[in-house]
């Protein structure tokens, strides 16, 4: 049986306040179900992952113990991507995570694949490990197709290298390893506000991450981490 957490109701409540407006639950899973084949990645509930095009098929995503298991295979050239389509535009996104080694890292990531301007639809997204909480945004930096050729090509000008330094921020923050934790975030407008076990570890305000049109959130790991318990309410003013 999941444990409870004492400060969930604190956690909840901190995040109402912060948002504010009405609170719609539009997904959630508990990744309490079985696999018929544990060869295979059988993640359910309409999930997705980049397993087949990135790392030959080979399984990196494993449910067991009621939770959702995430590890890069060593074929794989990318690091590990599961999706879920999420249509919002401001939201709370709250879940249980755990980094097994102080390698490891959580990215939750919001896309728009209908929108061109910017690589595979990356908006912006926020990264965790046991030392640091980083938010991007993705939108008006490093993805936009303009800026990221620029790079790519060693032609980006003084004054975009400037620019790209606006579009991410990091904040130390020690996070003890292969220990539960909760994440609760929240997209509001231009901001990004994470509460790690109930408390604010990050805030980020940046024009891409008002982007009207978030339709998915990938889980991103490029090493091995741990979820559960995901829900996802979107935010109306």
């Amino acid at each position: 049986m999941k444990k409870t957490f004492l400060y969930g109701s604190v956690l909840i409540f901190s995040l109402s306040t912060l948002a504010g407006g009405k609170e719609t639950l539009i997904f959630e899973d508990d990744f309490e179900r079985s696999e018929s084949d544990d060869t295979k990645e059988e993640i359910g509930k309409a999930w997705t992952s980049n397993s087949e095009k990135r790392a030959k098929g080979n399984k990196q995503v494993d449910l067991k113990d009621g939770a959702m298991h995430i590890t890069m295979h060593p074929e794989a050239d990318h690091a590990v991507s599961v999706a879920h389509a999420a249509d919002f535009q401001n939201a709370k996104i709250t879940l249980r995570f755990k980094l097994p080694t102080k390698e490891d890292s959580l990215g939750l990531n919001f896309a728009d694949l209908e929108f061109k301007e910017v690589h595979a639809g990356h908006l912006c997204m926020i990264k965790i490990n046991s030392k640091s909480v980083q938010i991007n945004d993705l939108k008006t930096g490093v993805m936009d197709k303009a800026i990221r050729s620029a790079r790519a090509k060693d032609q980006l000008t003084p004054e975009q290298k400037k620019m790209l330094k606006t579009k991410v921020k990091k904040f130390p923050h020690k996070l003890k390893i292969d220990e539960w934790h909760t994440l609760a975030l929240t997209i509001q407008d231009d901001t990004m506000t994470a509460l790690i076990n109930g408390k604010e570890v990050a805030s980020f305000s940046s024009v891409g991450i008002a982007h009207p049109t978030k339709r998915t959130l990938r889980v991103a790991v490029p090493k091995t981490a741990i979820i559960d318990d995901l829900k996802i309410h979107s935010l109306e003013k």
